[in-house]
């Protein structure tokens, strides 16, 4: 069996990568206000001027749920995922490099800001992996609305967090029966969790790990 997560060269990357993410600072975070942040990350209108301003922040998965990611996609052997929220591929690392000890397959990402499109794929080229991977630049509104697999078998949500049931809703008739969905920071989406967590939804969903809704969907 191969493990190309604990393995050179995406190992060593992982581990720089981790680290440069906890050392990093935006000055721009520090310059809104603890309400104005939380009215930001729920507003619907406002995302793409409040992500820009955070474009030098790191905002990655944790070690702890990228290594998650990795175990679900491996152990349900996806081959296509999709990925909200990019930003500079600490999660696309994980999550790729469950598909090519999968067997192969593809990953659609997508994310606002160019500079972080840039980076994340220049960290795929690092890590061996940048073959199964194609990150779209812009909306996932818009980016994510064609040219998609017919069959999804995993799904992560991590970006802007008040369009969670937007991205599902726009995603939900390309999941297969059995599909992941794994949402970063669902504090921040109630009609998210709301949606998920309701009898009948089609999902069966729990909290996992603090802040990490884990569902499956049975179409």
């Amino acid at each position: 069996m191969t493990r190309t997560l604990t393995t050179s060269p995406l190992a060593p990357l992982l581990d720089r990568l981790f680290e440069q993410a906890q050392a990093a600072t935006s000055p721009a975070i520090a310059d809104i206000s603890r309400e104005e942040r939380e009215r930001l990350m729920h507003s619907k209108t406002e995302y793409r001027d409040f992500y820009g301003r955070l474009k030098d922040l790191w905002l990655p998965v944790s070690r702890e749920t990228g290594e998650l990611l990795y175990l679900l996609a491996r152990s349900t052997r996806a081959r296509h995922i999709v990925e909200f929220g990019t930003s500079f591929g600490i999660s696309t690392l994980h999550l790729a490099a469950a598909i090519r000890d999968n067997g192969g397959g593809r990953l659609i990402g997508s994310e606002f800001e160019a500079s972080k499109v840039t980076q994340a794929r220049q960290h795929l080229v690092e890590g061996g992996l940048d073959d199964l991977v194609e990150i779209r630049q812009g909306d996932a509104l818009q980016t994510l609305a064609t040219d998609l697999p017919e069959s999804i078998d995993l799904l992560l949500l991590d970006g802007a967090k008040a369009l969670y049931l937007d991205i599902l809703t726009l995603l939900e008739s390309r999941l297969r029966p059995g599909a992941l969905i794994v949402a970063d920071n669902t504090d921040y989406s109630p009609d998210y969790l709301a949606r998920v967590r309701s009898p009948g939804s089609g999902y069966l969903s729990v909290p996992f790990g603090g802040d990490v809704e884990l569902s499956m969907w049975f179409g």
